[in-house]
């Protein structure tokens, strides 16, 4: 059973009370600057990533209360120097939700997602933006912003029109790599390498794919399967190092099985 509207305002309400009290008694919340929870608040969204990709309903539930206490605390840091608290920074997320979604809160007609994405990139412009790509963060890593910057270029109709287009593009830029590794010219090879990357996550918006999901899948399936090589190698008395590639790969063909 799910919690009423009171008990989830109540809730709220005691993370509050408790953020105050800690920020005033514990010595290492006491601490604590903007800056110095930075680093901690980007390690909390990976485990939420992971939670998510592991579609753990209990670890998410726990590291969504992990994130959440780090929202209040920086708003408690902002009440603190009179800048902002978190009434201020629920008031904001609500009016830009408000002025953004017009389809909804004013007479503006859409038909269907991608309308709503166009107009939320055209209406961030009106607000004073001076590109659609101010709001990608210079921080994200690399494959991340390559998907962001699609998407919002993509917004604004900046786009291929079928998918088949798109591989071929991908196709271009593979020739025009292998060139490169043949001439062995190597700022060459790593642009045109950048450029197959960037030509494969575009392919993966059009598939309806989300690239880092899918990388880290992959990532996740790579460690398994080389973790049962390295147990089956340590049942045998043997050393990874110490065996040959056509022995590994029995065991690894045994781990894909599983």
């Amino acid at each position: 059973m799910m919690n009423s509207r009171e008990d989830q305002l109540r809730a709220f309400d005691r993370l509050l009370t408790i953020m105050n009290e800690l920020r005033e008694q514990c010595p290492w919340d006491k601490k604590q600057t903007l800056q110095s929870l930075r680093h901690l608040t980007i390690e909390e969204t990976y485990e939420l990533g992971d939670a998510i990709l592991d579609n753990d309903l209990n670890e998410i539930k726990n590291e969504l209360g992990d994130l959440l206490l780090h929202i209040v605390f920086y708003a408690k840091i902002g009440s603190e120097t009179n800048n902002f608290d978190i009434a201020d920074v629920a008031n904001a997320i609500c009016e830009k939700l408000i002025n953004r979604h017009p389809h909804i809160y004013a007479d503006v007609k859409v038909n269907n997602e991608e309308d709503v994405k166009r107009n939320w990139e055209n209406l961030k412009l009106k607000e004073g933006k001076k590109s659609v790509l101010e709001g990608v963060p210079k921080s994200l890593p690399a494959l991340v912003k390559a998907s962001r910057i699609q998407d919002k270029v993509a917004g604004v109709g900046f786009d291929w029109e079928e998918p088949h287009q798109v591989f071929e593009k991908l196709k271009e830029e593979l020739e025009e790599l292998q060139h490169e590794i043949n001439v062995q010219d190597q700022d060459k090879i790593e642009s045109e390498f950048g450029d197959v990357l960037f030509s494969m996550i575009n392919y993966a918006r059009f598939l309806d794919i989300n690239p880092e999901d899918a990388l880290e899948r992959t990532n996740k399936k790579f460690i398994k399967r080389f973790q049962y090589l390295e147990e089956k190698a340590k049942e045998n008395n043997k050393s990874l190092k110490d065996m040959t590639l056509s022995e590994m790969d029995v065991f690894w063909e045994e781990a894909k099985k599983i």
